[in-house]
């Protein structure tokens, strides 16, 4: 045998043509995946989404909403979401212990804010009376701690929080979590000033994660706004 042959053939192929030859060589990444085309890449996205959205079209629908659909689709998938949803309750329900706004004084402090914001989100509005914002405020946190129970929400009196507090800055909000705070508006005016409402507040709950961005008690506010 002549030993300057060489078995092995060295073969040009370009990597961007469809052959058959070439789909067993990615196949055995021996050259590259043919780039995608643009077009292809577009449709592909728009497909994935229109799949995603048809899978999770029961996510956001309530018990009597799913027994609407019996009709409409398989009843294991419906079963599915129906015990899902179930559990979804039972959990919130286990977690539901508060539902208004506690009115508490200083040596109470530690107690029913530090220490218990360990265990849940404490939301804390240093009030003043004479306030329209405090006023404001209080109003919309009552209608919050009835909607989310399981978030604790108190109201405490600034002068009596912190002694000689500035009235201008009333009311103050306070948002802790695990021992601090990680939240705090001097005064209404970062959030919408005197037009604010609960869905502001709502939307600085979400913010630091008091309240998850696909709960559905977000979507029924939405609804009701609109």
């Amino acid at each position: 045998m002549n030993p300057d042959f060489d078995p092995k053939i060295q073969v040009e192929v370009d990597p961007n043509e469809d052959t058959e030859w070439n789909d067993i060589l990615r196949a055995h990444g021996i050259i590259p995946e043919k780039p995608k085309d643009a077009s292809d890449e577009i449709e592909e996205a728009m497909m994935e989404a229109v799949n995603k959205h048809h899978e999770n079209r029961l996510e956001n629908k309530t018990l009597d909403e799913l027994d609407d659909l019996e009709d409409e689709e398989d009843e294991d998938f419906l079963e599915e979401y129906r015990q899902k949803r179930i559990a979804e309750m039972k959990k919130l329900a286990s977690k539901s212990k508060f539902g208004q706004v506690y009115g508490i004084n200083k040596p109470e402090y530690k107690d029913e804010v530090t220490d218990a914001s360990k265990e849940s989100i404490v939301v804390v509005h240093m009030s003043l009376n004479s306030s329209l914002q405090s006023r404001l405020l209080a109003h919309a946190l009552q209608q919050l701690a009835s909607k989310y129970p399981e978030i604790k929400f108190v109201d405490i009196l600034a002068s009596r929080a912190v002694e000689h507090y500035p009235e201008s800055n009333c009311p103050t909000l306070l948002i802790y979590k695990d021992g601090d705070v990680v939240k705090q508006y001097v005064t209404l005016a970062l959030i919408a000033g005197n037009q604010t409402k609960p869905v502001d507040i709502e939307n600085i709950l979400v913010d630091c994660g008091a309240i998850k961005k696909d709960d559905r008690r977000l979507i029924v506010n939405q609804l009701d706004d609109e």
